[in-house]
């Protein structure tokens, strides 16, 4: 059975998920990947309809809380990020196959405060959870921990490849940033956390990265291991893995109570039988066939012989 179709009710928040190819710590932190990291998300953000609520990059893994305006707007956000990233990487640790092994995963939010909130602390504890540092604000990666507990804005650096690659073409020699633009971002609260002021926000925050901390400390003393420190984890090989990369079943929705989950489950489960049935008339040749709401429209493929479109 192939993927499940993309589904981004109106308003929803999402949680997208990334792997590097093999669990290979390509996206090992260093300044340099937060810069292009960041510029990319950044300059993603401000093309298509979606708003950044939190993100978190590890070395060999990625989170986001994200707000698309549609399952169409996330797409082309996460096919320009993703491509433009795989660049980046590729010219940081001089790696010429893909970056990350498989699509996307994403996972639509109830509108449970208890259930966005549960995911936001989430992506605060990466790096903690994982015996990596000690703090969510010690982790050296990309990540919004500082911007939420701070109230500042996200920065980043986006290179124009092309016109470098222009000046050297005409053997014109540039310094590293003459070519390059910063962006800065304003993240987005939660929709759970719309209706808080700043102030509200950071400190609430602030009481997750605290428990976070107390719960990290408390596991590095119950199995004797300290985290594993950011010095150690600047001189991970990028090409390197683990022995072992731990998956589990993505989940259809994350919900609280069993009620919203198993609503939600149903209005998934009616979309993707309406998006199948549309999908089947579209390859059965009508083109005019209506997709269910909060859903991606195929592209169809190119046939050679086929008339041109009637001038409108």
């Amino acid at each position: 059975m192939g993927n499940d179709p993309r589904w981004v009710p109106p308003g929803a928040l999402v949680e997208v998920t990334q792997k590097a190819i093999h669990g290979r710590y390509l996206l090992r932190p260093s300044r340099d990947l937060v810069e292009v990291y960041n510029g990319v998300l950044i300059r993603a953000a401000q093309r298509y309809a979606v708003e950044v609520c939190a993100f978190t990059c590890l070395s060999n893994h990625s989170h986001m809380l994200l707000l698309p305006e549609d399952c169409e707007a996330l797409s082309a956000f996460m096919a320009y990020f993703a491509g433009n990233v795989a660049k980046e990487i590729g010219r940081l640790h001089d790696w010429r196959q893909k970056l990350f092994g498989r699509r996307y995963s994403h996972v639509v939010l109830s509108d449970e405060p208890e259930a966005q909130e549960l995911r936001l602390r989430y992506l605060l504890s990466n790096g903690c959870k994982e015996g990596l540092v000690k703090r969510p604000e010690d982790w050296p990666g990309p990540s919004s921990t500082e911007a939420l507990l701070t109230g500042r804005t996200v920065r980043g650096v986006w290179f124009n490849r092309s016109a470098e690659y222009e000046a050297r073409r005409r053997n014109r020699s540039f310094g590293k940033y003459e070519f390059a633009e910063v962006y800065e971002l304003e993240l987005a609260p939660i929709p759970a956390w719309a209706h808080l002021s700043l102030e509200e926000r950071r400190a609430t925050v602030h009481d997750m990265v605290r428990e976070i901390t107390a719960e990290a400390r408390v596991q590095a003393e119950k199995t004797g291991r300290p985290p594993l420190g950011v010095r150690r984890i600047l001189r991970q090989d990028p090409h390197g893995k683990p022995a072992q990369t731990p998956s589990s079943p993505k989940p259809i929705v994350h919900a609280v109570s069993r009620r919203v989950r198993r609503s939600m489950k149903i209005e998934f489960y009616v979309f993707r039988r309406a998006y199948r049935e549309a999908s089947e008339a579209l390859r059965a040749g009508d083109f005019g066939v209506e997709f269910p709401p909060g859903s991606h429209r195929p592209r169809l493929p190119f046939v050679t012989g086929m008339p041109p479109p009637s001038p409108s």
